[in-house]
């Protein structure tokens, strides 16, 4: 069996369509955006052309996307600069605990410059509690951040609702759609979203490029500096070719993403029901309903899941056992944590993230992998072996 690759939630394969609009512009129209002569004219006609591209995906004008580096940037700009904007106005942001990092960790150092951040809790299946969002706005609230979809469970938030009470309460509302964009639909102005963040490398496109959709009503400021790219907001050469390639990656997502999630999400779906039945004393995490397409993740209780892991790659199957950032961290996840799964059942987590070049064929031979794996494991576990001389019948 050749590789498998159930690893997109961490990063996907570029097209080849996408590599193949790249090329020109690493050594043949090669020019800097910013010049006047005929080929920087032509590199700047074409991140123009993918700035009016991705604003049409999202239903917004040009001029509200920003070329970043990525979903981390991204997020990172959206949070800090509206924070440091707003501060004569209120110095309190609400977001919730399992957020990616890049969010988390962008609160906590506004933290440290004297801001105030409530982290909401979310129910057992990952999912922000609404009224606890509401119980927590304050008159001095200047920013919700909150995730579109967990990267982990692959949870998707009820973001309309989310953006309604931004909207009442007169508050700027921003997403990291980084799981989201390309995958499921989003409707900005329906769901009242002022930020959102966005990453190429996620729906096929080149890593080291993304974007962050700014509403023209929020104040936010210049967050790196120097020229004038990005309309004064964030200087440096742009990432041409990169730019490129994300707004051919987005063409291709958007044209067929009705069918491609219909696809993935029957894989997703006989995945997760073959494991349940195959394999006993698992527990599937995150939502039943409100799920990305490819989202499978699973924990197994009395095994550890870089164990598991170590296996599967033996069979040439990539996984993950949670955020690829989170890669060499001993602690079990904070999402999973939030959620409320016990440390031991958490520690033996698997997360198989399902993407438009994976085949049926494949997904019956990562289950037969799996329930070998998780046999051999368990067969050297001691606390394996005493659960189950105790309680036999016993299912998680």
């Amino acid at each position: 069996m050749q590789q498998i690759y159930l690893d997109n939630a961490a990063t996907t394969p570029v097209r080849p369509e996408v590599e193949e609009a790249m090329q020109p512009y690493f050594c043949e129209k090669y020019g800097n955006p910013s010049g006047i002569y005929k080929m920087a004219s032509e590199c700047r006609q074409a991140v123009e052309t993918v700035r009016k591209q991705i604003g049409e995906t999202l239903k917004v004008s040009a001029e509200e996307i920003y070329f970043t580096s990525g979903g981390t940037e991204s997020d990172n700009w959206a949070i800090k600069s509206t924070a440091q904007r707003l501060k004569e106005k209120g110095k309190h942001i609400i977001t919730s605990k399992i957020e990616h990092h890049a969010v988390l960790n962008s609160c906590a150092y506004l933290e440290t410059q004297g801001f105030e951040v409530t982290y909401l809790d979310v129910d057992e299946w990952g999912c922000v509690r609404l009224d606890a969002l509401q119980r927590a706005i304050r008159k001095d609230t200047i920013l919700i951040s909150i995730m579109y979809a967990n990267n982990e469970v692959g949870t998707i938030q009820p973001i309309d609702q989310i953006g309604k009470i931004a909207k009442e309460n007169d508050i700027f509302f921003h997403t990291d759609a980084v799981q989201a964009y390309g995958q499921i639909p989003i409707d900005i102005k329906k769901e009242n979203i002022h930020l959102l963040s966005a990453s190429a490398h996620k729906f096929n496109g080149p890593k080291g490029v993304g974007f962050l959709y700014i509403d023209k009503r929020v104040p936010v400021m210049s967050y790196i500096h120097g020229g004038k790219q990005e309309r004064n907001h964030r200087a440096g050469t742009e990432n041409v070719a990169g730019i490129v390639g994300m707004g051919k990656a987005a063409e291709i997502a958007f044209a067929a993403q009705r069918e491609r999630e219909k696809r993935v999400q029957q894989m997703r779906e006989y995945l997760m029901k073959k494991l349940c039945e195959e394999i006993p004393y698992c527990r599937i995490n995150g939502s039943a309903v409100r799920r990305l397409p490819g989202n499978c993740n699973v924990s197994f209780q009395f095994i550890e899941g870089n164990e598991l892991l170590l296996l599967l790659d033996e069979k040439n199957i990539c996984a993950s056992a949670a955020s690829a950032c989170s890669t060499g961290d001993t602690a079990p996840s904070h999402v999973l944590t939030a959620m409320g799964i016990p440390e031991k059942l958490a520690r033996g987590t698997l997360r198989l993230t399902i993407g438009y070049q994976n085949t049926q064929d494949e997904i019956d031979y990562t289950i037969k992998c799996i329930k070998e794996a998780v046999k051999k494991l368990r067969e050297n576990a001691e606390d394996y072996r005493i659960y189950k001389e105790n309680f036999p019948c016993n299912m998680i």
